[in-house]
């Protein structure tokens, strides 16, 4: 039974206005023993509407007081761990190279939400381009930040590998469906150097309470993942609203347990620990 969950916002990302407490009140109602709040920081982002500018630039002072102190008050109740969501993109990854160790993050995800300059989760994304070769594009940047000669090696999990297929355009899904199998020979190489590198991914559920109603990465993938060596795996619902913890866990678990999973992970001071599904 997945107890923990590693993928969670609150007010100190630009994306959230949950305050931390009542994501950890929610945590506590689920019945989880373990959670890990990964706050957004994605550096150099491209904003494309001004008044958003800075939104994912976290406040890494004011997160971690307020993470400490909460830690302490729920101590009895709650696993409260210190994490990180980080945006890479190739040509920043020596900067992101020297976030984590500022500070005593427990855990760090490495994310994607831009491609090229762009976020896919803006239409414009695709502007000129077919949806496969939008897909392709930004699986072929995740090799790029994960390949030998890549600077960025401070991360712990990927995040949720094909995020890029949420957003697919409604208006222009009828172009093109995501199949695993056009894209499996980047998925291979991806995930082959995240093992050589010592890292893992994570199991997303965000995405079934999205219009894909799949997993991020999907259960392909994960399947793949395992075959290939890939023990490393953490669970997160990717909450930003209290309503949403734990979201999609039995699914989570089910999908764990039919590609061969015997354990999911959790993080206390950057190292793995191992936990029976």
């Amino acid at each position: 039974m997945i107890q923990a969950d590693y993928h969670m916002h609150s007010s100190f990302s630009g994306d959230s206005k949950s305050p931390m407490e009542e994501m950890i009140l929610s945590s506590i109602k689920n019945g989880l023993t373990e959670i890990c709040f990964t706050e957004h920081h994605d550096p150099k982002f491209p904003y494309i509407i001004p008044s958003e500018n800075g939104l994912f630039d976290l406040d890494f002072d004011s997160y971690r007081e307020k993470c400490f102190s909460l830690q302490e008050k729920y101590a009895d109740r709650l696993r409260i761990r210190f994490g990180l969501e980080l945006g890479i993109q190739p040509h920043i990854l020596d900067d992101c190279n020297q976030i984590p160790g500022a500070y005593p993050f427990d855990f760090v995800i490495a994310s994607s939400h831009v491609c090229k300059h762009k976020d896919p989760y803006y239409p414009s994304y695709y502007d000129g381009i077919s949806i496969k070769e939008g897909i392709r594009d930004y699986f072929e940047e995740i090799l790029q930040n994960v390949s030998d000669n890549a600077t960025f090696s401070e991360y712990n999990v990927y995040g949720h590998l094909d995020y890029v297929v949420r957003y697919i355009p409604s208006e222009r899904s009828s172009e093109y469906t995501y199949r695993f199998n056009d894209f499996s020979d980047l998925f291979e190489a991806i995930l082959k150097q995240i093992i050589l590198n010592g890292k893992g991914i994570e199991l997303n559920t965000s995405g079934l309470a999205k219009s894909i109603q799949n997993t991020n990465p999907c259960p392909e993938i994960i399947r793949l993942y395992k075959e290939l060596g890939g023990e490393i795996i953490t669970v997160g619902a990717d909450a930003h609203i209290p309503e949403n913890v734990a979201y999609g866990f039995d699914t989570a678990e089910r999908i764990l347990l039919e590609a061969g999973f015997k354990h999911y992970c959790t993080f206390e001071k950057r190292k793995p620990v191992f936990h029976d599904l």
